[in-house]
């Protein structure tokens, strides 16, 4: 938990490194050659701020080129991993990219039958023997369980283990007694500390608690006529008063919760407005273009009013991680470094804005391991828009588009939904909130004729 307070800052605690063995067993195929990028690929890639790419160069060790080339197959990735999961169904066991430009996406299955669709699909099979769903389970039963000697919980895709961490020896072999969990399903990492909150209407800025504590705006939203941003639920509760960055009054939380989830937003009053964009490097303004959620291993920068604009890439998808006010779960964990006073601040995905910083460890100068509330849950939990450049979908949901249906602009649709548009049925695929432009036919990134 990073939340800054104005009077006394906390010190970053560094965090150890995490480094997983792939399991035995799993068979893969060659990498193949990456796909030719198709529409998917403008959710991300269009007007790729200079700023972004910048980031991505200094905090991943890439070359314009490369930079912009990961952009465009991330986008790829992103879409064919999701369309590939709805396909496999239960036999899915997850989906990752690697690269330093190219971004190859492997998928893995545990049905051999599933190859030769996964290699059709462009993407690099791997034959694992246990499913994303049973890890999952398995992870669900630890969660309710767990305490602060195991803060941290996870799926790892690429060694098809459920990973725990421990700050004290032994801590993971008694959660696993405790619960009944084969001890062959899991990995154990030795951490030196436990994550916390990181404590401390552009995304990115500061803000004031009560006139306090300082944390970081997430990103702007609107719910009706009244403008507001999103932030980490950790930083104030329902009737905490704001203000800006330059000691304005702002506003007050609207909303919050913390533990279970790390969420909350915040109510401006008329003398503010949301904005498109997030506080990039030296300042510049990144526009914000969707909330499409990226798969792991993609590239994902963060901004905060501590440390400013860093970058790294998604790990792990629905982590839990114990703080010691208790346990949250849902949130991402990423390379990214954060301090005290980030809380709350943005990460966005070339332009799909991704979710609000809860926690970690280390820093800025050594380098840390960040989680991130997804953005899209709290969209939909408190009926939220968000602000997004090139359309202002205004109060609430937009009009119902010509000609018909139940799709809806301003909807936060999760993968799986169904939605009906020009007579035809669509499955979501990407987890995303609706905007004018993005109707089904014109975003087989997100949608799937059915």
């Amino acid at each position: 938990m990073l939340k800054r307070h104005a009077r006394a800052a906390c010190t970053a605690l560094a965090a150890a490194g995490l480094l997983l063995a792939g399991t035995g067993g799993a068979t893969a195929d060659p990498a193949p050659a990456p796909a030719v990028p198709s529409a998917a690929a403008t959710l991300r890639t269009a007007d790729a701020a200079p700023e972004l790419l910048a980031a991505m160069q200094r905090d991943l060790g890439l070359t314009p080129t490369q930079a912009k080339a990961r952009l465009v197959h991330e986008a790829e990735a992103g879409a064919t991993a999701a369309r590939l999961r709805d396909r496999l169904g239960a036999a899915f066991a997850g989906a990752w990219v690697d690269g330093a430009d190219s971004a190859v996406l492997t998928v893995a299955t545990t049905r051999a039958a599933d190859t030769a669709a996964i290699r059709a699909a462009g993407a690099r099979a791997e034959l694992v023997p246990r499913a994303l769903a049973d890890l999952d389970g398995a992870k669900a039963a630890l969660d309710r369980a767990a305490g602060p000697a195991t803060p941290v919980r996870y799926v790892d895709p690429r060694s098809n283990t459920l990973v725990v961490e421990e700050t004290e020896a032994g801590a993971a072999a008694r959660l696993l007694a405790a619960t009944g969990t084969d001890a062959a399903l899991v990995t154990v990492v030795r951490t030196a500390e436990g994550p916390r909150p990181l404590y401390d209407l552009r995304g990115g800025d500061a803000y004031y608690m009560n006139g306090s504590g300082r944390c970081s705006v997430g990103f702007p939203v609107t719910r009706g006529t009244v403008h507001g941003f999103a932030t980490a639920g950790h930083c104030g509760r329902a009737g905490t008063t704001t203000t800006g960055f330059n000691r304005v009054a702002q506003g007050s939380f609207q909303a919050s919760v913390f533990p279970g989830s790390d969420m909350a937003w915040v109510a401006a009053n008329a003398n503010w407005s949301s904005t498109p964009f997030v506080k990039g490097s030296g300042g510049a303004n990144v526009q914000v273009a969707g909330s499409v959620l990226q798969p792991v291993g993609a590239s994902v920068c963060r901004s905060g009013s501590t440390t400013g604009w860093h970058c790294g890439t998604i790990q792990q998808h629905n982590t839990s991680v114990t703080y010691p006010e208790g346990t949250i779960s849902g949130v991402t964990r990423t390379t990214v470094c954060a301090e005290p006073g980030d809380s709350g601040g943005s990460y966005i995905s070339g332009s799909q804005a991704q979710g609000v910083t809860s926690g970690g460890s280390g820093n800025c100068s050594s380098g840390g391991t960040t989680f991130f509330q997804p953005l899209n849950p709290i969209l939909s939990a408190y009926g939220l828009t968000l602000k997004v450049g090139g359309s202002d979908p205004g109060p609430g949901p937009g009009p119902e588009p010509e000609p018909g249906g139940t799709w809806k602009a301003g909807t936060v649709y999760a993968a799986g939904a169904t939605v009906t548009h020009g007579g035809s049925t669509y499955r979501c695929i990407q987890g995303h909130q609706a905007q004018t432009g993005w109707e089904p036919p014109n975003v087989p990134a997100l949608w799937q004729r059915v």
